[in-house]
């Protein structure tokens, strides 16, 4: 249980946690490539550490000197694993493994923590067994622990993705690797695109035609470079909305990742009336970053956020949904359900924790209706084991009357061990 008190305005200049999707990529790709990676800036959260822990059971040499990692891959056939692999709270893990596990021809088994083994498989499980792939789980294969029987070659897929999902879409990428036959997905909007980026990048053919993903001839991955992982905007997004909304703050966040797909929450802000600009820009690794400067906004509006911009910001709307309650008018989220289906059921949890603290909110089928301006009492709210509702309810508690006591934050390792300790750091 951890207690927070309100606090004064952020000051200064912060660089937050690298990106947690791309971290886990850079070892997996690293993994399967013919050649030596160094990863700079590596995440070594909880989640990442345990996606690098399951790639050394899959035989990998992969060496941490606490500043670069180095992966030494020798080509994407790997070895069978002596124990089960435990990837904890990582739902990126657990499905981006299981497609690169279905084209191994040996045995495997997956699982997680108590949150992890509720969370739905059957989203990859079903494509993956078209491409091949026997896999058993819980309830015909819907919840870890999950069972895979990989086999070599797999068959190819074209697949219609029911959801826009950029786990569901790598699983089947990944899986395509160890198929010559035609392997395209299918989205109805855009995900997050840093597997297909990351997969050129190692030398794979990859066609994009609109909203279809495919795989063209080359499938072999071979490189030696180095990547900086920039800094996550996931992570950013709890201190932009914290300085938006705490008086007198200015702060600017180094070397954020601006990848198209990943910064819905940037469109959302300057819609709603947060003072905010974009310097720095530039080409890292790959991926295009900045430098975010948020300074204090008093005349926030609600608005209404649907639609394809959704899986934009699927990991930030539990904190925009505080920035909302000090919005004058309704802002309305929705087209949201994949929230009930995250570390938590976010869209209850997010509303539930929302009225403890004097919130008016209204809980939705597939998102949320918030009213603001709200001056926010506090009180006590729980995380549910969830990182995100974690450091969004202790942001929440900067403008608060009478603080807000958040129980479980151990949960904000699997992301972002140092939060409170960034948090103390900008605070004036």
């Amino acid at each position: 249980m951890f207690e927070i008190k309100p606090a004064g305005a952020l000051k200064g200049v912060l660089r937050v946690p690298s990106d947690k999707s791309i971290s886990h990529r850079a070892i997996m790709l690293g993994s399967l490539n013919k050649g030596l990676i160094k990863v700079k800036n590596f995440l070594r959260s909880e989640d990442c550490m345990n996606t690098l822990k399951a790639f050394r059971m899959l035989g990998v040499d992969i060496e941490d000197d606490g500043e670069i990692i180095t992966i030494k891959g020798k080509g994407k056939f790997l070895k069978e694993p002596f124990d089960i692999i435990d990837l904890g709270n990582s739902g990126t893990s657990i499905r981006l493994i299981s497609g690169i596990l279905s084209g191994q021809n040996f045995y495997s088994v997956l699982t997680g923590d108590k949150y992890l083994r509720k969370r739905p498989m059957d989203r990859i499980a079903i494509p993956l067994r078209r491409m091949g792939a026997t896999i058993y789980g819980r309830e015909n294969g819907k919840y870890p622990p999950l069972t895979i029987v990989g086999k070599y070659p797999l068959s190819g897929i074209f697949y219609e993705s029911p959801k826009a999902s950029a786990q569901v879409k790598s699983a089947i990428l990944l899986a395509g690797l160890f198929t010559d036959e035609p392997v395209s997905v299918i989205e109805p909007s855009k995900s997050r695109d840093h597997t297909e980026k990351m997969l050129e990048a190692f030398g794979v053919d990859v066609e994009i035609d609109g909203l279809k993903v495919s795989l063209g001839k080359n499938r072999e991955l071979e490189a030696d470079m180095e990547i900086d992982v920039p800094a996550d905007i996931s992570s950013a997004a709890f201190f932009m909305v914290a300085a938006a909304v705490v008086p007198g703050s200015e702060l600017v966040l180094k070397d954020v990742i601006l990848n198209p797909t990943r910064t819905g929450i940037l469109d959302v802000m300057k819609r709603m009336g947060v003072k905010f600009s974009v310097e720095n820009e530039r080409e890292v690794s790959g991926e295009w970053i900045g430098d975010i400067k948020v300074v204090y906004s008093e005349n926030l509006k609600g608005v209404t956020i649907e639609g394809d911009i959704i899986p934009r910001l699927i990991d930030e709307i539990p904190v925009i949904a505080v920035l909302a309650t000090q919005a004058e008018g309704e802002t309305v989220i929705k087209d949201a359900s994949e929230l009930r289906v995250k570390e938590s059921d976010r869209i209850k949890t997010v509303v539930s924790n929302l009225k403890n603290i004097g919130a008016e909110v209204e809980e939705l089928e597939d998102g949320m209706v918030i009213k603001g301006k709200t001056k926010l009492k506090g009180g006590k709210v729980s995380s549910f084991g969830d990182h995100r509702i974690a450091m969004s309810f202790m942001i929440a508690r900067l403008i608060s009357e009478n603080g807000v006591i958040v129980d479980d934050i151990e949960c904000i390792n699997t992301s972002y061990p140092e939060f409170i300790e960034n948090l103390k750091k900008v605070l004036a």
